[in-house]
C-alpha cells in the first residue's frame, strides 16, 4: 500500500523557443529568442543555444545581439504556444486525471493511484519525456516527490531534460544546503527579509523558531517553517471539470506585484469582465462568486465566498460582488495573482426585464459580446479597462476558456 502521496512537477524546457524550432527546422539547432509583437523589445524566452551565449529571458534585444550577433529574433505566436500547451496537457490527463496547470508550460500531476496501473513514478515520467519529445519535439524537466513543492524544486535540479526524485528519507538531506530561493513561493523580496534573519538555506528556514517568524510574518510564519522543512499539504486541483459546467471563472498572474487599490480594481473589472462573457457564452447565471488572491510570495493567498439572493451574469454585477468580497479583508502583502469564479449555477431561458434601464444595459452587453467573439478580446469594453496593462489574454498562468487554455501574448 502506498505510504505517501506521489506527486509529479513536469516543466517544458524553454518553451516558446522549442515549439518555434520544431514549426520552422530550419531554426533547429540555432540560437533564437523570442519577443513580442507591439514593438516589444525585451527577450521573452531563448533557446538553449542561445542561453549558452548569455542570452537571458527579460535582456533588451539590443542587448541579446550584442552578446550574441548570430541570434536570430522570431515573434511569438500565442495560438502555436497554447495549442501546443493544450495537447501536452491533454496527454498528462491520459496518466492521471489530478492535473493541475500552474502555467503554459508547467503542470503538477498526482499519480498516486495511477502506479498500480503504470508502473513505478519513473516509468510514467519517462513514458511522458518519450511520448512529448516524439510528438512534439520538446523536451521536459520532470521532479518527483512527495509533495508539489518538493516536486517542483526537484524538476528545477536537472534542466533540460532532466528527472530528478526526492524520496521522503532524502528531503531532510537535500533542504539542508538547499538556497531559500529555490522554493516556490520565495521571491527575492522575501528571501532578502529572510537573509537579514540570517536564514539562508532550507535547513535554516526549518530550524528557525516559529515564534521567530510569526512576530515577522503572521500566520506565515507557521507556512515558512513548513516550506523548509518540505512539508507542503496543498492537493492537485485539476483547474476545470470538463465533463460538466459546475462553475465559469479566469484567473490571472500579474507582470509586477501590485499594491494600489486602484490596480487591483482594474484587473478584477477585467476578470469579471471574462468571467461574465463566458458564463453569457455557456447561457447560465450563477448566485455564488469567489475570489481568489495570491499574494507577492506567491505561496501565501487569501480566499472567500459570497452567496447573493440573486442569480447574475453581468460583468458588473460579478464585480461589484467580487470587490465586496475584498473590502473585507485587508492585505498583507502585494498583491501577484487574482482569480475570479461564478458558480452555484442554473441554466435559463432569456428573458426581457420589466425595467428599461436593466434591459437597455443587458442588450449593451449583448452587443458588446457579438463584437468580442467576432473580433477578439477586449475590442469593446469597459473604459477603465482600456488604461490597464493587462488587458487582454496575454497571461501565461492557468486560465480557461469553454474551448481550452486561453490565448496568450508574449510580453
Amino acid at each position: 500500500m502506498q505510504e505517501h502521496r506521489v506527486c509529479m512537477h513536469i516543466d517544458m524546457n524553454a518553451f516558446f523557443a522549442s515549439v518555434e524550432q520544431q514549426a520552422n527546422p530550419e531554426l533547429q539547432g540555432k540560437p533564437i529568442a523570442v519577443v513580442g509583437g507591439g514593438g516589444r523589445t525585451v527577450i521573452t524566452t531563448s533557446s538553449y543555444e542561445a542561453r549558452a551565449f548569455g542570452v537571458k529571458t527579460g535582456m533588451a534585444k539590443w542587448e541579446a545581439l550584442r552578446v550574441c550577433p548570430q541570434l536570430i529574433i522570431v515573434i511569438g505566436d500565442n495560438k502555436k504556444y497554447t495549442y501546443t500547451s493544450s495537447r501536452i496537457m491533454e496527454m498528462m490527463k491520459e496518466y492521471t486525471p489530478q492535473v493541475e496547470v500552474f502555467s503554459i508550460d508547467e503542470a503538477w500531476l498526482d499519480v498516486t493511484h495511477s502506479l498500480s496501473i503504470f508502473g513505478t513514478p519513473e516509468r510514467i515520467a519517462y513514458l511522458l519525456k518519450a511520448r512529448i519529445k516524439e510528438s512534439f519535439g520538446i523536451t521536459c524537466s520532470v521532479g518527483i516527490a512527495p509533495n508539489k513543492l518538493l516536486a517542483k524544486l526537484a524538476s528545477d535540479m536537472q534542466k533540460p531534460d532532466g528527472l530528478t526524485i526526492i524520496k521522503p528519507e532524502d528531503v531532510s538531506r537535500i533542504l539542508e544546503r538547499m538556497p531559500i530561493k529555490e522554493l516556490c513561493g520565495i521571491g527575492k523580496k522575501m528571501e532578502r527579509h529572510l537573509n537579514m534573519m540570517s536564514i539562508y538555506t532550507c535547513g535554516e528556514l526549518g530550524r528557525c523558531d516559529e515564534s521567530r517568524l510569526t512576530r515577522k510574518y503572521g500566520i506565515l510564519g507557521r507556512v515558512y517553517k513548513q516550506m523548509g522543512q518540505g512539508i507542503d499539504d496543498s492537493p492537485v486541483t485539476p483547474n476545470e471539470e470538463d465533463d460538466e459546467v459546475k462553475s465559469v471563472g479566469h484567473s490571472m498572474t500579474l507582470r509586477q506585484d501590485v499594491e494600489r487599490r486602484e490596480d487591483i480594481l482594474k484587473n478584477l473589472l477585467q476578470l469579471s469582465e471574462m468571467v461574465g462573457r463566458r458564463a453569457r457564452r455557456y447561457g447560465v447565471s450563477g448566485k455564488t462568486v469567489t475570489l481568489s488572491v495570491r499574494f507577492a510570495d506567491f505561496y501565501s493567498s487569501f480566499g472567500k465566498q459570497n452567496t447573493l439572493k440573486s442569480y447574475i451574469n453581468l460583468s458588473d454585477d460579478i464585480y461589484n460582488a467580487a470587490v465586496a468580497i475584498l473590502d473585507t479583508t485587508e492585505l498583507p502583502q502585494p498583491v501577484r495573482q487574482l482569480g475570479v469564479r461564478l458558480s452555484n449555477l442554473k441554466y435559463e431561458a432569456e428573458q426581457l426585464s420589466l425595467f428599461r434601464d436593466v434591459q437597455r444595459k443587458s442588450d449593451a452587453i449583448k452587443a458588446m459580446d457579438t463584437v468580442n467573439d467576432r473580433f477578439g478580446e477586449f475590442k469593446v469594453t469597459f473604459g477603465s479597462i482600456l488604461s490597464s496593462d493587462q488587458k487582454g489574454s496575454h497571461v501565461i498562468s492557468p486560465a480557461w476558456r469553454p474551448d481550452g487554455i486561453r490565448n496568450v501574448d508574449v510580453q
